[in-house]
């Protein structure tokens, strides 16, 4: 296992490396001059040279490359163009709203989704199921905007249960902010969740071995929830460890309709003024994230099934 984890954290370096380089070819190559693209297309030639000059863009395209590979290393990512502050600063000052928001709901939706996905295929192919089925993909065809519009316009503004927009640092102030779009998440996240954790559970009912489990005289609730939810925990796993990269890097729609000053914010505020080092450091995170938590669930995996070795 050690070993393993070794090699895996070593292969993060050409990772890290290739990531950073489509990075680079991205936004200094294929976007064109950020100089041009923040003073506008009347600027004058010497104002793109001291934008240049200011910005570091005049160094030699491999010594921008180089800078971007230090950063995904060192996490540090230099200053946002629009704030002139520190994007590490920023980072750590955008977490905490979008963790107090994103983390409760994503525990309670996946909880609360396979829940309702263990019932389901409990009475497979009956009304519940049925009906189950029919709400999930009613509540998938609706947009996110709506959700957000709708809920704000009637339980924030009109009933004026919750806080239509803001934030308030500490627990529990920032409770009456983020109940609201938490509901939301959760709404938007039980269809998508419920569908996947019933195909998974259902293609372990229809083994041989829960066939022997009946023949034993197992009860159907014993072999969903002893045997069952055990050898479908490996897909389940991956479904949700890997949802969590995108938890640490906020929701971006929910906290921009709800003024919720958190990474979602950062980046949508990011890419509206053309800000590319505060995108080129999420999208720099989002990669360092997203390996880390690939080796996390890869670690679950033996923990749900001694049966796993990872070599």
């Amino acid at each position: 296992m050690t070993k393993y984890i070794i090699r895996r954290l070593l292969y993060m370096i050409p990772v890290l490396m290739g990531v950073s380089l489509i990075i680079f070819i991205l936004f200094n190559l294929v976007a064109g001059d950020p100089s041009a693209v923040l003073l506008g297309k009347n600027a004058t030639a010497r104002q793109m040279l001291e934008m240049k000059e200011q910005l570091g863009l005049n160094k030699s395209h491999f010594a921008q490359y180089v800078d971007i590979l230090k950063s995904a290393f060192t996490f540090d990512f230099g200053r946002s163009w629009a704030t002139k502050q520190q994007i590490t600063y920023m980072i750590k000052q955008g977490a905490y709203p979008s963790l107090c928001l994103t983390i409760p709901a994503f525990i309670i939706s996946t909880i609360l989704s396979l829940i309702i996905a263990l019932v389901v295929a409990f009475y497979r192919g009956k009304g519940i199921d049925l009906f189950i089925r029919f709400v999930c993909i009613a509540g998938m065809s609706i947009s996110a905007l709506a959700y957000i519009l709708g809920f704000q316009y009637f339980f924030a503004f009109k009933l004026g249960w919750f806080e239509i927009s803001g934030f308030e640092y500490g627990f529990p102030n920032f409770v009456p902010y983020v109940a609201l779009p938490g509901i939301i998440w959760i709404l938007l996240s039980l269809g998508p969740d419920v569908r996947f954790f019933r195909t998974i559970i259902l293609d372990e009912v229809y083994q041989d071995y829960v066939r022997t489990a009946r023949a034993k005289g197992l009860s159907e609730m014993t072999i969903l929830l002893k045997h069952v939810l055990r050898n479908a925990m490996i897909p389940i796993i991956t479904y949700v460890v890997i949802q969590i990269p995108y938890l640490i890097l906020g929701a971006l729609l929910l906290e921009s309709f709800f003024g919720i000053p958190g990474l979602g914010g950062i980046t949508l505020n990011a890419l509206n003024s053309s800000d590319f080092p505060v995108i080129k450091a999420m999208a720099i995170l989002s990669s360092v994230i997203y390996i880390i938590f690939s080796l996390i669930s890869d670690i679950l995996y033996t923990v749900a099934d001694p049966r796993v070795k990872l070599k």
